[in-house]
């Protein structure tokens, strides 16, 4: 069993960390809200009193935060992770961020002597609770195999995809297909019930079929009854489909349909739709189709 050292106890934080201190792992877990704190405790962790505190000690620290920014705070500016962690830590940092922040990381880490991954994760709210999250992970082969067990607690896809920053860049693809797939469906359903067809009916039979994937499974049924209580929301897919296009720039790539997602996405968060799920793309397709959303 590690001591692991847990930053950042949000929607997916806390059950990722709670997972972790269940499988019988000593956790100690900061984050900025009080009541976050209270649940690890009550799973089996404890609090720590500031990122030092939660740091000192650990063979393995995860940082689970929003974006880029909270990530550079945390773990590279003074009195952060890389400061308070000793030679040999493994850091696995599980927030989707940008390639770039990824590799910087672990360019000040390996200057510390401090081991680093960048391992975002797909799965949303309903994996992390699950235990089945899908974990990409960018860095030296050797370390992802240290802290795979750890992992193998919170995923049931866990894979090694390249070097640094390798991780974020296979986040950035699952959220530009992701989102895609959100826009198709949501045109689908449009179109059914423009057509005068029941749409859960004919979600039905495209999720039979091979027009069938995760979120046909997991989100037509939802999306029929407009019920878009967030499992990830429009305001952070907006953030990746931002990583997205400019990995696409940093790569000299053509992403069109990527954009267009993009746009839908914006377009979302500007509507004020943001705090919604990304189903929520529906009532974006709705309002550009003249028809009035329908509310859950």
């Amino acid at each position: 069993m590690s001591r692991i050292g847990f930053i950042g106890l949000g929607v997916m934080g806390t059950p990722m960390a709670a997972h972790l201190a269940a499988a019988g792992h000593e956790v100690r877990g900061f984050d900025l809200n009080a009541g976050a704190l209270a649940k690890l405790v009550a799973a089996g962790g404890r609090a720590a009193a500031a990122v030092p505190d939660a740091v000192s000690g650990a063979e393995v620290v995860i940082t689970m935060l929003p974006d880029h920014p909270q990530v550079e705070q945390v773990v590279l500016a003074p009195g952060g992770v890389l400061d308070h962690a000793g030679r040999g830590t493994l850091l696995a940092d599980m927030s989707t961020i940008r390639p770039e922040t990824s590799i910087e990381v672990a360019k000040a880490g390996a200057d510390k002597g401090i081991r680093v991954l960048d391992a975002p994760v797909s799965g949303g709210q309903a994996g992390a609770e699950q235990a089945a999250l899908s974990i990409m992970a960018g860095g030296d082969a050797a370390d992802f195999a240290a802290v795979k067990p750890v992992f193998d607690v919170l995923g049931t896809t866990v894979v090694h995809v390249g070097p640094h920053g390798a991780g974020q860049v296979v986040k950035a693809a699952n959220q530009l297909v992701v989102g895609g797939i959100y826009g198709l469906v949501a045109e689908a359903i449009v179109l059914l019930e423009a057509s005068g067809v029941d749409a859960g009916t004919g979600l039905d039979v495209l999720a039979g079929g091979l027009a069938g994937s995760r979120v046909l499974e997991l989100k037509r049924t939802s999306m029929v009854a407009r019920e878009f209580r967030p499992g990830f929301r429009i305001d952070l897919h907006h953030k990746d489909m931002g990583i997205a296009l400019a990995a696409a720039r940093q790569s000299g790539v053509a992403l069109p349909m990527t954009g267009l997602v993009a746009q839908l996405v914006a377009a979302g968060r500007a509507m004020g739709y943001g705090s919604l799920d990304h189903s929520a793309l529906l009532k974006v397709i709705e309002e550009l189709s003249g028809r009035s959303p329908q509310e859950a």
